[in-house]
């Protein structure tokens, strides 16, 4: 059996050991025979301590996948049969940047939703589009499976200007959410399974089926019972507990990026005083990224170290490997993708990118038919969609009047004077990544 060429571009990333540890696991299944991990030269020093941690874990783990480092994108891509993205352009200091300065104007500063969201679109999908011509050159076939912020937009980038379209969005926060619930029930995970509609951050469960059953309706009860539990617990977003009567009127269940829009007051000024102490997400990801790397370096650690949940990317290797053996072994299973809606979801354009249950075949996902959205919660994804489209149309663009528009449309955004006044001040921060504003 010819083995399995995988690229990773961000190959330096803290969750790289994750990714590694997932294909470590499903080598019958999915005979890797090479793993390109693949950085630039500012992540060198990242990139050699992960790259030798995952050489130590393929080692203990005794299967013949031979790890690569290169700083040499396009030889590595050569002849690729499968290639993932889990880069961050202008690294956690233009994170801090994104998040700082919508709080210096009272708005929240979050990395995927709101204007940190939308400024690390436009520094993430120049690169991006980029690596998708070099696919279309050196690896035509592969696929190009994507896990960088914000995910949802980047795959409507490629979608609409990619030079390849064999491309599929990754969020772990749905089968994180299943997870959750299926502990709410006391139940094993091949009993439980839920079914997502939505965009990226903005996806909601539309069922949660136990044993065949729906049992959407007991969540809010269930979730008010356990609202004090570990399992209710996220790492990177701060806990929000819905009135139960909110939750049993929506009719579905909200991710748990949600709570920026449904309880938009009560999260900033959780951040802005975070912010007013000197504290912020960005801030704290360092620490923990910091502290990874340190464990990262002991020439005796062999295996993922339970530590890097803390980083927000727990079950990446469940998410991004089940995915890439579904697509290998044509296994039709459901998961939860960002894709190309073709009419799932009524209201929004065929061409544009949704996060859905889709069954995983050879060919790619085929998103399952959801139809129209409940009327109570179709307004603020169309909302969101227009905005994802305006932040694709002003990067591809370098059109300044349309980012202004598309952070107006946001509904985290007060008013088109703030989105002026940030959207400006944002630019030139970022100046250095953002040549297509600055031609």
């Amino acid at each position: 059996m010819k083995g399995l060429k995988v690229v990773t571009i961000g190959g330096g990333s803290s969750y790289t050991p994750e990714l590694v540890e997932g294909f470590i696991k499903r080598y019958d299944v999915l005979p890797i025979r090479e793993l390109w991990l693949v950085d630039i030269e500012e992540g060198r020093e990242k990139l050699e301590i992960v790259g030798a941690l995952a050489k130590r874990m393929v080692q203990k783990a005794n299967v013949p996948i031979e790890i690569h480092l290169s700083y040499d994108r396009k030889k590595a891509l050569e002849g690729a049969d499968f290639v993932t993205t889990q880069i961050r352009v202008g690294l956690l200091a233009a994170r801090a940047i994104d998040e700082k300065i919508p709080l210096d104007h009272g708005m929240l500063g979050q990395e995927t939703n709101g204007a940190g969201g939308m400024f690390k679109a436009f520094r993430t999908i120049p690169v991006i589009l980029e690596i998708t011509k070099e696919m279309k050159e050196l690896c035509p076939d592969a696929w190009l499976i994507n896990f960088s912020n914000p995910a949802g937009i980047v795959t409507e980038a490629i979608l609409r200007h990619g030079a390849i379209k064999k491309t599929v969005g990754l969020c772990n926060v749905p089968i994180h959410m299943e997870k959750r619930m299926a502990t709410l029930f006391e139940a094993d995970s091949s009993r439980f399974w839920m079914k997502f509609a939505g965009l990226n951050h903005m996806v909601y469960a539309i069922n949660a089926y136990l044993d065949g059953v729906d049992v959407m309706k007991q969540i809010p009860t269930k979730m008010e019972e356990m609202k004090d539990s570990e399992a209710m617990k996220i790492q990177n977003v701060a806990a929000v507990d819905y009135e139960p009567e909110f939750l049993r009127a929506l009719g579905v269940l909200p991710c748990y990026y949600h709570t920026y829009y449904y309880r938009q007051d009560e999260q900033l000024a959780k951040i802005l005083k975070q912010h007013k102490e000197g504290t912020t997400r960005a801030l704290e990801v360092k620490k923990i990224e910091d502290e990874l790397f340190e464990l990262y370096k002991d020439e005796n650690l062999q295996i993922k170290p339970p530590q890097l949940e803390k980083r927000g990317g727990a079950y990446y290797s469940d998410a991004a490997c089940n995915l890439i053996e579904s697509i290998y072994n044509d296994k039709r299973d459901i998961q939860t993708v960002n894709t190309i809606n073709n009419g799932a979801i009524y209201g929004i354009e065929h061409e544009s990118a949704i996060e859905v249950s889709s069954v995983i075949t050879k060919s790619g996902p085929m998103p399952l038919n959801i139809g129209k959205l409940p009327v109570q919660v179709h307004g603020l994804v169309i909302q969101m969609k227009s905005f994802e489209r305006m932040v694709v149309e002003a990067s591809v663009e370098g059109d300044i009047e349309k980012a202004i528009l598309a952070l107006s449309i946001n509904p985290l955004t007060p008013s088109d004077k703030l989105a002026k006044e940030v959207t400006m001040k944002l630019l030139d921060a970022h100046k250095k990544y953002l040549p297509q504003f600055f031609k």
